[in-house]
């Protein structure tokens, strides 16, 4: 799901958004100098004042674009996708909120038009993602300090560089994180055709770990199966697949996984945790099916299993910059 400039291209439940974003096409603008003028200029945002659902309380506004100060960064966003950690944020139901009113959107990349005359890492026409969640990506242009930036190369795909900083990172911390894996061993998860989820897939491959996905059954199960075997799955599995005694025959040929990882919640995770192997963990990073995780008592004890959980802007304030490697 997709927001993005000139003035949006949206890809979201037409409830949600029809009625807020005209459609349009997304062409990434040129750089240009930044002048001030007597009156401040206007730019098109989706804002909401109080927390809600967001077909409700989200409105498109034109707000005042602030002057360029000398360590101010002004940026014309390019892409920025609709990540459920926004929904949650706008219906106050996120560990992170924003002082209201607020543009939504955590995630982006912006391409810079002006520096003010202290900033020294950046310069018009380089590519820009968000250092932290809840600046504020669902706008035409805005104003941001330097810091609160982090360039990105500007010859990747625009939708790859929109949505580098959240999934990519959150897959990679828990493969490294929680079991120290070696080449060869095996990590189960579900929503694994999710952001997160294919992620998981690629690093994982990178690492030589195999990965078994679990993902909801679909009529188009097997285009789903090849697409996520293309960037590197091992095993593609659904979550009826998962509960049958047969599931043991996937690791006659591979380890039973010490890492599972949880988007969802519910069934699905007690699932997972009963495929991991004495002294595993699984961490939890979701909960789509908005259920809890039920661990029995007798994978507790006899297989003493953990349970850890894991989120990216906890992360970022425990760990100085530099140190996402």
């Amino acid at each position: 799901m997709w927001v993005c400039s000139t003035l949006w291209r949206v890809r979201t439940p037409a409830r949600l958004w029809r009625r807020l974003i005209p459609a349009s096409g997304c062409h990434g603008p040129a750089a240009s100098n930044y002048s001030a003028s007597a009156e401040p200029a206007r730019v098109p945002a989706l804002v909401y004042g109080h927390h809600g659902d967001p077909a409700k309380v989200v409105e498109l506004k034109n707000l005042e674009l602030a002057a360029v100060g000398g360590s101010d960064v002004l940026v014309k966003m390019l892409a920025a996708p609709i990540n459920p950690s926004d929904i949650n944020m706008i219906q106050g139901n996120y560990g992170l909120l924003p002082e209201l009113p607020a543009v939504g959107g955590n995630e982006g990349v912006a391409q810079v038009v002006a520096v003010g005359s202290s900033v020294t890492r950046l310069k018009p026409g380089d590519w820009v993602i968000p250092a932290n969640a809840g600046l504020g990506t669902w706008r035409t242009e805005a104003v941001f300090s330097e810091e609160a930036l982090i360039q990105v190369p500007s010859d990747i795909p625009l939708e790859s560089a929109a949505t580098l900083g959240v999934n990519p990172c959150t897959a990679y911390r828990m493969l490294m994180d929680f079991e120290q894996l070696q080449p060869g061993d095996s990590v189960i998860q579900n929503a694994s055709n999710s952001g997160v989820g294919q992620a998981v897939i690629q690093i994982a491959a990178a690492l030589g770990l195999r990965t078994i996905n679990v993902v909801r059954d679909r009529p188009d199960i097997q285009k789903l199966t090849d697409r996520l075997k293309s960037l590197g799955a091992k095993h593609v599995i659904t979550e009826e697949e998962l509960r049958r005694p047969e599931i043991k025959n996937l690791f006659k040929d591979m380890p039973q996984p010490r890492l599972a990882l949880n988007c969802v919640g519910g069934k699905s995770s007690t699932e997972l945790l009963r495929q991991l192997a004495r002294g595993g963990t699984m961490v939890t990073y979701g909960g789509m099916a908005k259920q809890p995780v039920i661990a029995s008592v007798s994978l507790l004890i006899f297989k003493d299993l953990k349970l850890r959980g894991f989120w990216l802007s906890q992360w970022k304030k425990d760990h100085s910059p530099g140190t996402m490697l």
